[in-house]
């Protein structure tokens, strides 16, 4: 089978390798799509993997070709998506249902072989199976969505709330939708790329602003009446976004930090004064929750999707195949093209 291995830091390539055998309790999946995530490429071009060789990717869907010994037959030919955290299952906070947070786990697409290739055993414990009208394509983005949803989860969004998020990359425009999804009265996202905020217009969000064009606090005020917001959202993984969202927070309000840091994040003296004055709230997150109690975050996702709840098809900008996926790598790291969600799908999905 096809795989694209990163070999070291920077290089990537395409290969022939082996293709698994399913053991016990795994079912073997054709890889249909596979998104590149935005923690993707750092890892493949600044970070580095966990070992050497690795395929990446952790956001996939297939089909389901072949069975491990004692799985039921009914898995068969069936549509899958992947939570792609493996638990050690013996820590104690997988003993109570809370994967993300899990001592000693495995992860497909970093500390193991990824979607990145054309088959992959996997647990069935990890398999979130799909109905029939959800899309390969909308199986890939289940993890980003479910990610997501955990954020608006967190943030406890309330009917009537006003949101603002800043970030308008793909995870900041599912957290708009799920905001919307949950009650909120009115979502704003604020970016600092222009190509960024005509994107997400274009493809229907209303209330989408450059705050290098005009103030973030006058943006909101606009927006909200003359008031703050109930709930900000960090989406950018910088210390300016960070500072925006505690300035742009309302007294009693809440901030939920979300963006992978590409630095130290620095809280500047007069957003630290105004976070005190106001008795905000920061909260942090991480991945999602799996499990049934409170709620399976990524069964939910799986049947907002199937309902048409959630609109994931128009954030898909780029499809390559396995052949084109270096390139497709390339085209993020060296920003060559504007670009939203990018997609490995099969042969037969082009």
């Amino acid at each position: 089978m096809k795989a694209v291995d990163l070999l070291e830091i920077g290089n990537l390539q395409l290969v022939e390798k082996q293709r698994p055998t399913p053991s016990g309790g795994e079912v073997l999946l054709r890889i249909k799509a596979c998104g590149i995530c935005g923690s993707d490429i750092p890892r493949a071009f600044i970070n580095g993997s966990y070992h050497f060789p690795t395929v990446l990717g952790h956001e996939f869907s297939g089909k389901i070709v072949e069975l491990g010994k004692n799985v039921s037959k009914e898995y068969l030919g069936k549509k899958a998506a992947v939570f792609p955290l493996i638990p050690c299952g013996q820590c104690e906070y997988c003993e109570t249902g809370n994967y993300a947070q899990c001592k000693n786990y495995n992860y497909f697409g970093s500390r193991t072989d990824g979607g990145f290739e054309e088959y992959l055993a996997v647990p069935i414990f990890n398999l979130v199976m799909l109905k029939d009208n959800v899309q390969f394509e909308e199986g890939a983005m289940l993890e980003p969505a479910t990610v997501a949803q955990h954020v608006i989860n967190k943030a406890q969004v309330d009917i009537g709330d006003n949101v603002v998020i800043f970030g308008a990359g793909p995870i900041g425009m599912l957290v708009a939708q799920w905001a919307k999804i949950s009650g909120a009265n009115r979502v704003v996202l604020i970016d600092i790329d222009e190509e960024k905020v005509k994107f997400a217009k274009k493809i229907g969000y209303e209330f989408v602003y450059n705050s290098l064009n005009e103030s973030a606090e006058e943006i909101i005020r606009i927006n909200f009446g003359g008031e703050l917001a109930d709930i900000t959202i960090e989406a950018t993984g910088s210390s300016s976004g960070f500072n925006s969202c505690v300035e742009a927070m309302k007294t009693f309000g809440k901030v939920v930090l979300l963006g992978n840091p590409h630095s130290d994040m620095t809280l500047e003296k007069k957003s630290y004064d105004q976070f005190m004055r106001k008795e905000g709230t920061i909260k942090g997150m991480f991945n999602s929750v799996y499990v049934s109690y409170p709620k399976n975050e990524w069964q939910v996702t799986a049947e907002a999707i199937a309902q048409r709840k959630l609109n994931l098809q128009p954030l898909v900008t780029h499809r390559v195949s396995i052949d084109e996926l270096v390139e497709a790598f390339q085209m993020i790291y060296n920003k060559k093209e504007n670009y939203c969600k990018v997609l490995m799908v099969d042969d037969d999905l082009l």
